[in-house]
């Protein structure tokens, strides 16, 4: 692999689009440390020694962010609302007509989707950055902190106007930044910055873990945790390179003196066919009540149940409600995204056909038959995973959140894995050995 790494640097082109990433990196993360107008750095600062910020609601954002949520950066809202603005154009693609036209148009309607993407993350990061400095000027952001009400000293609109403005525009930044990684790098803009954001905060939390532990000094916990993780990433790598590979044989074709078809291939069905989607939906959808009834002053016994219950993370109704929202999400997501009537139409047309299963609708039951079986042990498996910090938390007793699990070692692997695969197919372009032999 070092070999291939050295490989990668003495090509000419490739050496420059890794460096061009590599520098793309360095100013994301520049700009994850840049305070917005109007905040107070040292208080931000204070709060983030005393409250337990990143086991709140916050969470989920703040990692994506790379940490730079609760310290109120250019950078704050980070990847979120472009991934949101993704997430909710591909589920209207499947209700709105028009925008499914457009993704059958090819390139052309793939760029309009893009166009209009780009228009809706900036409409939500005009919504979450109001969001973002509302909680912050109540003083909701960081919990337990005797300072977090003077974070934002001067309340007056046009300091929270451009405290909003600055957000958004360093939302748009991030998502240029992806794109010019896409363009000019080494591809996948967005997973790599997300996957950066991530992998920045994995030091704090591994050495706040070894801090807290009691065992040698914390040395005994912090090796248990490395150990844990490791474990943790090959069963993800393990379920995630995992598929049921159907046979499809296509019939030989007579045109004029020549023979087409007569050719076999699979339809390859992962195990995982959602990804990291589902624990989004489920994480976001349980954050939607913790915010109403934070901002609620109804003082009525909903609001009470919800914070008993909906806010921590060792509850067990949460545990319970989390979990069964995964699964929901696995297979509502696996529903829109894979149509098996629409395959089964498309190998028809082209003279497909699976081995012992009759072409048109036995091939779709068919299909949707393995689909369903193969959807139950990757949703499970999805469940398991993100109640790994959760459990984690109550086997430790920490505060921190466990790093190695949940949405973030899903989206760490999965990016991994396609960084790598896209650095070994320009290797093997040029007649090198890859990655993985």
């Amino acid at each position: 692999m070092l070999t291939a790494f050295a490989r990668a640097f003495k090509t000419p082109d490739l050496r420059k689009k890794l460096l061009f990433t590599l520098a793309i990196i360095v100013i994301y993360r520049v700009g994850t440390h840049i305070p917005i107008p109007g905040v107070d750095y040292k208080n931000v600062q204070t709060c983030m020694d005393i409250a337990e910020g990143n086991s709140g609601l916050f969470g989920l954002v703040n990692m994506f962010s790379g940490g730079a949520l609760l310290q109120i950066t250019i950078f704050a809202l980070g990847i979120m609302p472009y991934i949101t603005a993704s997430i909710i154009l591909q589920l209207l693609t499947v209700v709105i007509p028009r925008l499914e036209a457009l993704k059958k148009e090819g390139q052309s309607g793939t760029a309009k989707i893009t166009q209009y993407t780009r228009y809706l993350t900036v409409a939500l990061a005009i919504l979450q950055g109001t969001g973002l400095v509302a909680t912050a000027r109540s003083g909701a952001l960081f919990q337990g902190c005797p300072v977090a009400g003077d974070i934002v000293p001067d309340q007056s609109i046009f300091v929270t106007v451009t405290m909003v403005i600055t957000m958004t525009a360093g939302t748009a930044m991030v998502m240029w930044l992806g794109e010019l990684i896409t363009d000019r790098g080494i591809g996948n803009g967005m997973s790599i910055l997300m996957f950066i954001s991530i992998a920045a905060t994995f030091p704090s939390a591994l050495w706040a873990i070894k801090q807290q532990g009691s065992l040698a000094g914390g040395w005994i916990e912090f090796g248990t945790v490395i150990l844990v993780g490791l474990v943790m990433v090959g069963l993800v790598v393990f379920v995630e390179q995992a598929q049921r590979r159907i046979p499809v044989q296509y019939a030989k074709r007579m045109i004029g003196r020549r023979s087409y078809g007569g050719t076999s291939t699979y339809i390859p069905l992962k195990v995982n066919q959602a990804g990291v989607i589902p624990v989004i939906f489920a994480s976001s959808l349980l954050y939607i009540p913790a915010l109403i009834a934070q901002f609620s002053d109804d003082k009525s016994g909903w609001k009470s149940w919800i914070e008993q219950n909906l806010t921590k993370g060792d509850h067990p109704i949460y545990i319970t409600m989390y979990f069964l929202l995964i699964v929901f999400f696995a297979f509502f997501y696996v529903a829109i995204s894979f149509n098996p009537e629409e395959v089964a139409d498309n190998m028809k047309k082209y003279g497909g056909f699976i081995p012992g299963i009759r072409a048109g609708r036995p091939t779709a039951e068919y299909l949707s038959y393995v689909l369903n079986r193969i959807t139950w042990p990757g949703s499970l498996y999805l469940g398991l995973i993100a109640l790994v910090p959760t459990m984690a938390l109550v086997g430790f007793g920490a505060n921190q959140n466990f790093p190695f699990g949940g949405t973030s070692i899903l989206i760490i692997v999965g990016v991994g894995l396609e960084t790598v695969k896209q650095i070994e197919s320009q290797l093997q372009q040029r007649n090198y050995e890859g990655f993985l032999r």
